[in-house]
């Protein structure tokens, strides 16, 4: 009789034969930077993720590098708002002074901004509205401009999550040909229409308020579409292939890793994130295993790099083992 139980009998052999440990350097914690002044306000549908003025985000920055946690992915809201998001390339913006501010007070941070403009715009799309959708190429350079403005801020990597054709070659063009080469692009390469963003659109005020997004976010339908996208983003030149959302599009993941020559990133995202504390919150589930399992089923799929609002909990657990 094969006896596989036995490499089970106890933690130490269980540890000996594991296939996948997650790690703190598997992590990037996204951050909410709000523009104003003695901002520090929890996210309802995010339950322990707040967004943070830059005078009150110190003591969480504090708390991220104690934790050894290596990136942060930020997310600005500014004070005001048009048609186009121009903010989004004002030099003196929240999301520069945040680069200037991290970069000077946390140099050991990895700093990787959103290249969007769902936050910045008055409609909450992501780019110039044309005949009641978004225009590609109008928004491509505007992109241009909002890269530019963020390698200059002193970002370490940009990760533009807009879904715009064209996105990695425009972007790509625009840093090699201002002086900024070596600064590498994370693709939000496939990238789903999905209902698991709904808090992250309280938490960012970035809700459409007309239609919806998928006339250039993917079908979730769509497997062979992905690897399409991803296939695009690669030629292009981007450095960081990403899924998101990652749990329900694990065979995603999967694919990229075993047909991609990059770094796979998943992004665990509002949704899962709230759907986990919610039911913990209930006594309906074990929170801390279920978070740690849902994140150890990203690894095991592929990714090598998990964004994910649960990063301090993780370092946390596995600091005390």
């Amino acid at each position: 009789m094969n006896r596989t139980r036995r490499l089970r009998k106890s933690e130490g052999i269980r540890r000996l034969v594991r296939e996948n440990n997650l790690t703190v350097d598997d992590l990037i914690y996204p951050l909410f930077i709000e523009e104003g002044e003695n901002i520090e306000k929890e996210i309802v549908s995010m339950p322990g993720i707040f967004r943070f003025s830059l005078d009150r985000i110190s003591k969480e920055l504090d708390e991220v590098v104690s934790l050894n946690i290596p990136a942060v992915l930020l997310f600005g809201i500014p004070s005001e708002k048009d048609e186009e998001g121009t903010e989004t390339w004002n030099d003196n913006g929240i999301m520069q002074q945040a680069v200037r501010f991290i970069k000077k007070n946390y140099p050991s941070l990895y700093v990787i901004t959103d290249v969007c403009f769902c936050e910045y715009t008055s409609h909450g799309h992501c780019g110039i509205i044309h005949e009641n959708d978004v225009d590609n190429d109008a928004t491509l350079i505007n992109l241009a401009k909002q890269t530019i403005s963020h390698a200059k801020a002193g970002v370490d990597m940009v990760a533009p999550s807009g879904m715009m054709d064209g996105t990695i070659a425009t972007m790509r063009e625009a840093l090699d040909n201002s002086g900024f080469p070596n600064i590498p692009i994370m693709g939000y390469s496939v990238k789903y229409a999905s209902a698991f963003y709904g808090p992250f659109r309280d938490a960012a005020d970035s809700a459409p308020t007309f239609g919806d997004r998928r006339t250039y976010q993917m079908d979730p339908s769509n497997r062979l579409e992905g690897h399409r996208e991803a296939s695009f983003d690669d030629e292009e030149g981007a450095d960081i292939l990403m899924v998101k959302p990652a749990l329900s599009y694990l065979d995603i993941i999967r694919d990229l890793k075993e047909d991609f020559d990059r770094p796979i990133a998943c992004y665990n995202v509002s949704g899962e994130y709230a759907m986990v504390k919610a039911a913990a919150e209930k006594g309906w589930i074990d929170g801390e295993r279920v978070m740690m399992e849902s994140l150890l089923s990203m690894k095991r799929a592929g990714a090598d790099i998990i964004i994910t609002y649960f990063a301090k909990e993780v370092a946390k657990i596995l600091r005390n083992k």
